[in-house]
């Protein structure tokens, strides 16, 4: 049967000191110094535990400090894509203006190139007409040929307005193409540049959107190692509370122990005139109590044995497993207190019960009850009801399952021994 994962790393509890296979009980003072020095070792077992809480806290809040602040830088980078994504938008708007601009230019360029090329007809014109006719002569003989002052000046007014008219023409002609230069000039400047701020901010959105999947995937890490640090510390504090439920359970027995020394001899006096063979009816009972048997160990519950300890189909079965009808009593198998008695996924209805025998700790389970009878830190006899036999958790049928482990309880079952010959079993 295999147990769901609970971390039980340092099940040290013991209970009461008794008889084993003939073994002298220790003395008072051996037995109590014993039961101290494993409290003590329980006790600091817990500290080191305690502070590996306290580590495992610290890291769960720089991580979520960490969290915190990557949360904070991806706010900034959403504001920063949104407002490149803006300006993006902005820029496409302005190119396509600029571009119809262009457009608009070139409309202008063609009616600047008509005029240019109709002052260059005009101007060649003139330049024929002045070769023909002598050029500036014409214009002396013009001036000479007057016939009163009054000529000569009309004469002289009218050769500085022909003169004059063509030097404007010529300015004209001139300023015309050095506009639509520079008017080609400043629109495809404009329009780079553009271009270029456009180009720059695609850039930039694609390295921020790059950023910010960065910052997706490590906050994604810092949740992930968050949860695995508190999984870890829940494991810490499940363990940390095991101890402390067995240093409990030292004290209670430190508490008895006193009282068991002095009972002792007299208990096992009285245990030697039982039946001790009680336990070997191999014919199953349908609500039968099994007879308390001589020595440290009874059989814990009256039945036939369905299931050994070792190998099987479903891998390694680190128990025996007792099969009977309803109602069918557990008993404790020895005296000893209670580390945990709760209802697992796999167990089901299950007690876990420390022993010291003869300074030797050992563990025993009684697991698929319907009903437990006593709770965690509970003293119990030898031969004490603490359940009924059922089928509860990962069960398939109506038994008890039986462990017997030499030392503490173990997630990995290393300390798990086959419990025939050592304690009575049907």
């Amino acid at each position: 049967m295999k147990k769901s994962v609970i971390t039980i790393t340092a099940a040290l509890a013991v209970g009461l000191g008794t008889i084993f296979g003939g073994v002298s009980v220790k003395t008072e003072a051996a037995s109590i110094s014993s039961l101290k020095g494993e409290q003590n070792k329980i006790h600091e077992k817990r500290s080191n535990l305690q502070s590996g809480i306290n580590q495992a806290n610290d890291k769960i809040n720089t991580l979520k400090d960490q969290q915190a602040d990557v949360k904070s830088e991806m706010k900034r980078l959403d504001f920063a894509i949104e407002d490149t994504t803006t300006k993006i938008a902005d820029k496409s708007k302005k190119i396509t203006d600029t571009q119809a601009e262009v457009s608009k230019l070139q409309a202008e360029t063609k009616v600047i190139k008509e005029r240019i090329n109709k002052r260059n007809v005009l101007l060649k014109d003139r330049a024929r007409s002045y070769q023909e006719n002598g050029g500036m002569v014409n214009y002396l003989d013009v001036l000479m040929g007057s016939t009163s002052f009054s000529d000569f000046i009309d004469r002289a007014n009218a050769v500085a307005t022909i003169v004059q008219a063509d030097q404007e023409i010529i300015k004209q002609h001139e300023a015309d193409k050095q506009e639509l230069a520079q008017k080609q000039a400043k629109v495809e400047k404009d329009l780079a540049s553009l271009e270029q701020m456009l180009a720059d901010l695609k850039t930039m959105n694609q390295q921020l959107n790059v950023q910010k999947k960065e910052k997706d995937k490590m906050l994604a890490s810092l949740k992930d190692q968050e949860e695995e640090v508190h999984e870890g510390m829940m494991e810490l504090k499940e363990e940390e509370q095991l101890l402390a439920a067995q240093e409990a359970a030292i004290q209670k027995a430190i508490q008895m122990e006193k009282e068991a020394q002095a009972r002792a001899a007299e208990e096992a006096k009285r245990s030697r005139t039982t039946n001790s063979n009680s336990g070997n009816d191999s014919g199953p009972k349908s609500d039968s109590t099994p007879n308390v048997t001589s020595g440290v160990w009874t059989q814990p519950a009256s039945g036939y044995r369905s299931s050994g300890f070792g190998g099987r189909g479903d891998g390694n079965h680190y128990g025996v497993d007792i099969a009977n009808g309803t109602k069918v009593p557990i008993v404790a198998a020895a005296n000893g207190v209670v580390i945990r008695s709760y209802y697992s996924s796999t167990y089901g209805n299950c007690i876990f019960v420390s022993h010291s025998i003869n300074g030797q700790v050992y563990t025993t389970v009684y697991a698929h009850m319907t009903q437990r009878y006593v709770g965690s830190g509970a003293s119990v006899k030898k031969g004490q009801k603490i359940g009924l036999m059922g089928n509860t958790g990962a069960s398939r049928g109506q038994h008890l399952h039986f462990e017997l482990h030499k030392g503490p309880w173990t997630q990995d079952k290393r300390y798990a021994i086959n419990p025939v010959g050592i304690v009575p079993l049907p």
